[in-house]
């Protein structure tokens, strides 16, 4: 068994270095040593724990199924130390210029980036928050690398090391422009649906794609005359020609007012989206990252 007294603390750090970033020539530009320093290091926690740890490949160095079991550990123990170290420095929203990364879908964007761009304006102005495509990448190794901080959809699947919390449902609506022929009706007719022109958003993320299937069971396929792979297309496109195209409640509500649209319930039997805000445990008690999810959830959750 291997007591802390056994081994050095700078040890864990290379440890934890390596396994984010898989490349000596990296970790040592990170932690300001020599590539030979950061070898020799590798070398002693080898012997420490009488494994490989990391083997080196074609993708880099990848690490041993005891290296993924000591990882999310070695991480955490780490966090501690650093928080025992620095009790004084407390996060302070209004004063902090602390980087965010919040994963979302291009959807998620058009509705959540503006109020919250403009909420923290008014509350955090030194705080800069960046998006990444959650579909195009593993969202529980970037979350547990810190390299992402929160994660925003209605993601199904998610790990178990990623907590969520609940915040809202929404339906789907059928958009169109004002003046468009279905215009100026509370219901519309199965039929007269059917009969107009319609836009698909032929998306791969989870869980949009799967709407596709229940507008094809519908009959609405064939009245599809054009396709976009995004949601951020819709609303230019829907504002200045005839076609229809159903969306989350919520793009809907945020594109109406600004591109002149409509939208009502469609006449079809559609799922309900729950979308929720994830983070990772690792950072379950991390100051910034508790004050992050909380901000986003006063002022969306409902």
């Amino acid at each position: 068994m291997i007591e802390p007294r056994d081994i050095d603390l700078n040890l864990l750090v290379v440890f934890q270095e390596v396994f984010q970033e898989r490349q000596i020539s990296s970790v040592a530009r990170r932690l300001g040593l020599s590539q030979p320093a950061v070898s020799n290091a590798l070398a002693r926690l080898r012997r420490s724990f009488g494994d490989e740890l990391f083997v080196r490949t074609a993708q880099g160095m990848q690490p041993t199924p005891l290296a993924e079991q000591l990882a999310e550990p070695v991480a955490t123990a780490l966090q501690h130390v650093s928080r025992a170290l620095n009790q004084q420095d407390r996060f302070a929203p209004q004063h902090s210029e602390r980087h965010f990364t919040i994963a979302m879908t291009d959807v998620g964007e058009v509705y959540f980036m503006p109020a919250l761009i403009e909420a923290c304006g008014r509350t955090a102005p030194g705080i800069r928050i960046s998006t990444v495509r959650a579909s195009s990448i593993d969202l529980k190794n970037e979350m547990e690398a810190g390299r992402v901080d929160l994660a925003i959809g209605a993601f199904d699947n998610v790990s178990g090391a990623l907590y969520q919390r609940r915040l809202f449902r929404q339906g789907y609506v059928s958009i169109f422009r004002l003046g468009h022929p279905l215009d100026g009706r509370d219901e519309i007719s199965l039929k007269d649906f059917l009969a107009a022109g319609h836009l698909m958003v032929s998306s791969l993320e989870s869980p949009y794609d799967r709407i596709n299937q229940n507008l094809e069971k519908a009959g609405v396929l064939p009245h599809v005359r054009f396709r976009v792979p995004h949601f951020t297309a819709v609303p230019y496109i829907v504002s200045s020609t005839d076609l229809v195209v159903t969306v989350p409640r919520k793009l809907a509500e945020s594109a109406a007012g600004p591109f002149g649209l409509r939208y009502v319930k469609p006449p079809l039997r559609l799922p309900s989206l729950q979308t929720n805000v994830f983070w990772h445990r690792r950072y379950n008690q991390d100051e910034g990252n508790q004050w992050l999810r909380g901000f986003i959830a006063s002022h969306f959750a409902e």
